[in-house]
């Protein structure tokens, strides 16, 4: 039994569970959320709490019990107030602006390099280089933060290149701080 899965989520009153057929579907405020559930994961709604039981009898991987928790909870808080990965571009030149449903992204190259936007993630470009990706979805925001910050991962010599709000980039010495031979 996971220790995870075991622990109740806690359901904001604004956010509706259902399970039909085996699919639950998470509606809330700011959108709907639905996912399979396989056999042998049911779920149990209390006035205030969620809590997902994993039947003994059905063969599932132990990691499945803490996974579904961990879905539910993250599909629960994406209805209720959303997700947001913020990236910033750091380099001469580097910017980034919002064309309908692509990222025009500025980023050294001799061409500009276009991402196309998912529907469900809603993109917002601020002072030309402070982007910001929200969405109810926790792995769509993630994955397309993730698909636009490898246009340019930080270099470790100058730090030039995208990255999330609040990472730290270990620079190195580089050719020049190296000591003179002999």
């Amino acid at each position: 039994m996971s220790r995870l899965g075991k622990s109740p989520i806690p359901l904001p009153k604004n956010v509706e569970l259902k399970v039909q057929n085996g699919e639950l579907q998470v509606k809330g405020p700011k959108g709907t959320l639905k996912t399979m559930l396989p056999a042998g994961i049911t779920i149990t709604v209390d006035a205030d709490k969620v809590v997902v039981i994993k039947d003994e009898a059905v063969e599932l991987p132990k990691t499945a019990h803490g996974f579904y928790r961990a879905t539910i909870n993250n599909m629960i808080v994406g209805v209720s107030s959303g997700f947001e990965k913020k990236l910033t571009l750091i380099g001469v030149g580097y910017r980034a602006t919002v064309q309908g449903s692509v990222l025009d992204l500025q980023l050294g190259f001799s061409h500009p390099t276009q991402v196309k936007i998912p529907p469900s993630v809603k993109v917002l470009v601020d002072k030309s280089t402070a982007v910001s990706i929200t969405g109810i979805d926790k792995q769509e925001v993630g994955q397309f933060a993730a698909v636009v910050r490898s246009m340019r991962p930080p270099e470790p010599y100058k730090g030039k290149g995208i990255r999330y709000e609040g990472e730290y980039v270990r620079k190195k010495a580089g050719k020049a701080a190296k000591g003179k031979a002999g």
